[in-house]
């Protein structure tokens, strides 16, 4: 063995200990192959519990994963006297296998103490004609037990294999021929014109970061990816759609390749040749496989657009189909989204992971918020990851819930999630059921070919309208609070620095627009939204990263504000001869805006102020401004304490329970006599199995108010601009938290300034609203706009989302009359009744 990078791991027998678990160690192989092995099919065998690849001549050629069932190199197909008989090749081994490296669970943190084990590495001579023979039993056995007693074919099935048994003398390879030739009888026997179509692509979904950190990604991508050219060499009817995740061979996902490009040159070329052939197939459009829920409208369409922008930069075309098959539910705004950016198919299957509904279509129309619609199709087989098998495209043909409406259908084969991709067996498998009686048809076949075929079949097609909601891993709206927190953050950072510098671009022509590092910072946001990361449901080494990211977007952002803020209002800023010093305002949205402000005194000590500003402009704050209306604050006898700024009135306990909020100009209260707004609760939450993913219906009969007071309701400010009061309450058995209630003077909205140092495990923490308002629909806000969910559970649908997302808001409102729920770093939101809750 030897080691090219840094000190080589300690080795024990067939066992590897690296000191880390994401590093790799080369193994350099030489070999001499026998000359008696002349006209023989010579494979290198190499099997490990850890991912391999092997390299030859300095370029790699073949990923290695016992897992994804590739454990063997070829090296000749047939020995011919000018070939090479000595060579030397390098394998390149990490410590982790294609899920990670879970202790006792494929979920776990990463084991520290994890070994990889290299248990065989061979040079063997294979049999082909033993392996087709094999193949050949494998489906006729199949077809036999699956067809079911009712199907003469799978009698016919089975006597066939009988037959091939008593022909076929194994210590005899001269009578393989003959057995195969009766198995080839049954296999040429062809369907009539009716029978369904399967539409079968390779795939491999390779999760950017999951139970791995982004920088083995990179060597995930190399193994399946050079497996995958490596198979199209030999298999030139091969497509394969590249996806992000690794079990949907027909996805691309643009920072994927770019990482491919920059680390793997060589394998990058050749990729590009399949690419030109059209076996290559680029669909997809968007920078990662991001979460279909969480990220903004601004970040949805960067995604398209730099995922869009680089296939057409790269290979002279952008993707006309949409796949993401592995995301956790699907915006209502997705539809205009696509039509916008060019796309008008889109594939998923992630929808038949329902834990409560089955989703009534495969094939189907989806229709946006704004009427745009798309193409839609689901895989029948429910999977992204298929393996060729004839139970598979049964599967397919039996769970296809609009037949008489198309009859084509989409099949996706190869391993994923940790990459692999498709094998030489299922393509074999394939090409025997290509047409044969009693079978579907397969094809081996492209995106473009299948929606083409939709499309001219779409005339009896249904139409869904709005959202995809996931009826299973609720959780990852709220896990991770910190990620979510820093998404929110530089989502709005990039927007200021993009405003504040075309307005410095459109004054002053000296200015130089930072395209370049806006695309670096963006690039790195639309990472860190890939479905795994955003969502929370990632182990902690990304999380680190992702964090990394976001603090690096703040500085830079920062740096970038300030440099367009310089340009735009250089004179502004010029200190002036015997003038009062003064606070310059921006407002980056796009409507005026009258607040109060923190800003530093001339003692250093943080001052306020009230500003008024209008919309994409600024003002200059010298002066104190009087309100008309001061905020007053009064502490009752018993401890409440009322807050007033002639807009609102609010009445809060010791507690800090939201006991009264009145709009003054209505006389109307918010809150139901008897019930406390602000009341935080606390759930356990013990899901099934997905624990970073879930959150289970039945959490909701564990709702355990919390009670335990730390300090008391006190005033922290006693009025003027601003008023506003503090208390802390304890929080299951080890977590604190605190709390600052504050209105401001001629604002409508009462602010809740919340922290919370989270110790627990497996609990939920929320806080509720019960106001005093009916209506049957909430309104809660999504990218672009807002969508309407009941309030009731009516139904299974309705209680299936018992748990939701929203974006900046939600809103409960009847005619004349409404309460509202703001945020700045959530996403996790429930409104049942007249309960308005909000996941922390």
């Amino acid at each position: 063995a030897c080691f090219p990078s840094g000190e080589g791991p300690t080795v024990h027998g067939g066992c590897c200990l690296l000191s880390s678990r994401w590093e790799t160690c080369w193994f350099k192989v030489e070999l001499s192959i026998p000359l008696a092995w002349a006209g023989r099919e010579v494979h290198f065998v190499w099997e490990s519990d850890g991912e391999g690849m092997v390299w030859r001549d300095a370029q790699p050629v073949q990923g290695l994963t016992t897992e994804g069932e590739k454990t063997s190199y070829i090296l000749t197909r047939s020995l011919t006297e000018s070939e090479p008989h000595s060579l030397t090749l390098y394998v390149e081994l990490a410590c982790n296998g294609l899920f990670g490296a879970g202790k006792g669970s494929m979920i776990a943190p990463p084991d520290p103490d994890r070994r990889v084990t290299l248990s065989k590495a061979e040079l063997v001579v294979f049999n082909r004609d033993v392996y087709e023979l094999l193949v050949d039993l494998e489906i006729l056995l199949d077809m036999a037990q699956l067809l079911g007693e009712e199907n003469q074919r799978s009698f016919q099935a089975l006597y066939t294999a009988n037959q091939m048994v008593n022909v076929c003398d194994v210590t005899d390879p001269s009578t393989f021929p003959a057995a195969r030739d009766l198995a080839a009888a049954i296999f040429s026997q062809r369907n009539g014109e009716s029978q369904h179509t399967i539409h079968a692509m390779g795939h491999c979904h390779i999760d950017s970061a999951w139970l791995w950190p982004y920088e083995e990604t990179i060597r995930k991508c190399a193994r399946s990816w050079v497996t995958v050219v490596h198979l199209m060499e030999h298999n030139p009817e091969l497509t394969f759609a590249c996806s992000q995740l690794g079990l949907i061979p027909v996805l691309w996902q643009a920072q994927q390749f770019q990482w491919v490009q920059s680390w793997y040159p060589g394998l990058y070329a050749r990729i590009q040749d399949f690419v030109a052939k059209g076996q290559f197939i680029p669909v997809g459009g968007t920078w990662v496989e991001m979460d279909g829920n969480l990220p903004s409208g601004e970040s949805m369409v960067r995604q398209f657009l730099q995922g869009q922008r680089f296939f057409q930069e790269q290979f002279g075309r952008i993707c006309s189909e949409f796949w993401l098959p592995d995301t956790f539910g699907y915006s209502a705004q997705l539809p205009q989204l696509m039509r916008g950016c060019g796309i008008q198919r889109f594939l998923t299957q992630k929808l038949s992971w329902n834990l409560v509904n089955s989703f009534p279509h495969h094939t189907f129309f989806w229709e946006g918020i704004d009427g745009s619609q798309v193409l839609t199709h689901f895989p029948p087989g429910d999977s992204y990851g298929m393996h060729g098998r004839v139970e598979e495209m049964l599967k397919t043909v039996k769970n296809n819930k609009d037949k008489g409406r198309v009859n084509h259908s989409a099949f996706l084969f190869g391993f994923g999630d940790g990459g692999g991709g498709p094998t030489q067996k299922m393509l074999d498998r394939m090409k025997r059921m290509s047409n044969t009686d009693g079978l579907p048809r397969v094809q081996i076949s492209t995106p473009d070919q299948l929606f083409t075929v939709l499309e001219k079949e779409s005339s009896q097609l249904c139409t869904w309208v709005g959202e995809l909601f996931l009826e299973l891993h609720n959780g990852t709206y709220t896990t991770q609070a910190q990620i979510k927190k820093g998404n929110r953050e530089c989502e709005r950072i990039l927007h200021d620095v993009e405003v504040l510098s075309t307005l410095a671009v459109a004054q002053d022509s000296v200015f130089q627009y930072p395209a370049s590092q806006l695309q670096r910072l963006w690039r790195l946001l639309l990472l860190n939204q890939f479905h795994d990361v955003l969502p929370g449901s990632c182990i902690q080494l990304v999380v680190e990263d992702a964090l990394q990211y976001y603090t690096e977007i703040r500085r830079a952002g920062a740096q970038l504000q300030e440099e367009a803020v310089q340009s735009l209002c250089r004179d502004l800023l010029q200190p002036k001869a015997q003038s009062t010093q003064s606070t310059l305002v921006l407002n980056t949205l796009p409507w005026g805006r009258t607040e109060v402000i923190s800003r530093p005194g001339p003692d250093g000590a943080e001052t306020l102020a009230l500003v008024t500003v209008p919309s994409m402009g600024y003002a200059l704050v010298q002066e104190p401004f009087v309100p008309p209306q001061p905020v007053t604050v009064r502490k009752q006898e018993d401890g409440s304490i009322t807050m007033e700024n002639g807009i609102i009135a609010v009445c809060l306990d010791s507690m800090g329970h939201l006991t009264s909020l009145q709009l003054l100009d209505s006389g109307r209260s918010s809150v139901p006599d008897g019930c406390y707004a602000n009341q935080f609760a606390l759930f356990d939450d013990v899901p099934l199995y997905w624990d970073a993913w879930d959150v289970m219906d039945y959490h909701l009969e564990t709702r355990k108010p919390v009670t335990t007071l730390l300090k008391p309701l006190e005033v922290a400010l006693a009025g003027g601009l601003r008023g506003s009061v503090r208390f802390s309450l304890q929080v299951g058995k080890s977590s604190t938290l605190t709390q600052e209630i504050i209105l401001d003077a001629t604002c409508p909205y009462l602010r809740f300034l919340t922290q919370v140092e989270w110790k627990e495990a497996h609990k939920f923490l929320k806080v509720e609203f019960p106001v005093q308002v009916r209506s049957t629909n909430a309104t809660y806000e999504i990218q672009f706009g807002h969508l309407q969910r009941p309030t009731h559970w009516n139904t299974s649908w309705d209680w299936a989302r018992f748990e939701v997302w929203a974006h900046k808001w939600l809103d409960l409102s009847e005619h004349g009359f409404g309460v509202a729920l703001l945020n700045d770093c959530k996403y996790g939101a429930s409104a049942h009744r007249n309960i308005l809750s909000l996941s922390l």
